[in-house]
């Protein structure tokens, strides 16, 4: 992506990946290895960081309506 795409280009990921390399480190208790490291796309983390405590295959779908319960009018 030498000329962006949608406004990200190749230097803002890899600011993404320092920072994200920086918050692995800090996980697994190593020193940081990228200093002044931001995230350029808050918005990722906000997708990504979710915890995912439930499993989707063992959990029971409660939020779709079957055919006989949907209103075609």
């Amino acid at each position: 992506m030498p000329r962006g795409v949608l406004r990200l280009n190749a230097a803002m990921f890899d600011d993404y990946l320092k920072f994200i390399a920086n918050r692995r480190c800090q996980q697994i208790g190593l020193p940081v290895q990228y200093a002044g490291a931001t995230n350029p796309f808050p918005w990722m983390s906000e997708v990504l960081d979710l915890k995912k405590e439930k499993n989707f295959f063992e959990t029971r779908v409660t939020e779709y309506q079957t055919g006989g319960a949907l209103s075609w009018e």
